[in-house]
């Protein structure tokens, strides 16, 4: 899966909408809350999702994948991994996380601003 093939799987989630907030950045939202990170450097594509519901399931990634997960800067301590695309996770491994990382914001957003089943 490409960064393309990424964005386009997370903006069919319902109410996912494309956000730039900063510079040379794409985040996907749902409501007002961001649930994936989209990235591109050196490395190849990521995308920045949430991984568990404490750092310790999130570390689950990295001992299976550690040259393709690693920890967010400044949001990490809250379970959130940034996950190489095109590496050695697997494709629908990565659907199913941010399927998980989508499934958990919306289950914090207030009631008025989650998507409507449709």
């Amino acid at each position: 899966m490409d960064r393309t093939e990424m964005l386009a799987y997370c903006l069919a989630k319902p109410g996912a909408w494309l956000d730039r907030p900063w510079q040379d950045s794409e985040v996907v939202k749902v409501g007002s809350r961001i649930f994936a990170f989209l990235g591109s450097g050196d490395g190849g594509a990521t995308v920045g999702i949430k991984c568990g519901p404490s750092r310790e399931v999130a570390d689950e990634w990295l001992h299976r994948y550690p040259h393709d997960a690693r920890v967010m800067p400044y949001i990490g301590r809250s379970g959130w991994n940034t996950l190489r695309l095109g590496g050695a996770i697997d494709d629908d491994e990565l659907v199913e996380a941010v399927d998980a990382s989508y499934d958990t914001v919306v289950g914090k957003l207030p009631r008025r601003e989650r998507p409507t089943p449709g």
